[in-house]
């Protein structure tokens, strides 16, 4: 979802299972910087916003550690794909499919995002 920089006053949502899940203020999303966020079953969610207003959401845990980092990560571009790179090992993460660039058979998880 891309929005415009002036909604400073809508909240991020992520799709779960049971319904969709309020995360935080659209505001504390940064163009180009990460925000970790606690869900309800205690796990953790990356949440990013581009320089275009496109919103992503994915698993904090990186795969590779263990460690919940990703929302502290490089973000970036690799042929038209937005990633994020680990700031442990700098494995980087497709934010729209959570595929990793770096190594085929290794998955994040992703979400479906909005603001409203």
């Amino acid at each position: 979802m891309t929005l415009a920089p002036e909604t400073t006053d809508l909240k991020v949502r992520l799709r779960l299972t049971d319904g969709w899940f309020t995360a935080c203020d659209l505001s504390a999303l940064l163009p180009g910087r990460g925000v970790a966020a606690l869900l309800p079953d205690g796990r953790q969610v990356a949440l990013f916003r581009d320089r275009s207003g496109e919103l992503y959401a994915i698993d904090n845990r990186d795969p590779f550690s263990g460690a919940g980092v990703l929302s502290r990560g490089l973000t970036g571009t690799h042929q038209g794909r937005p990633f994020v790179a680990s700031p442990l090992l700098k494995q980087r993460f497709d934010l729209s499919s959570g595929q990793c660039l770096d190594d085929e058979s290794v998955r994040v998880t992703t979400y479906e995002v909005r603001a409203s």
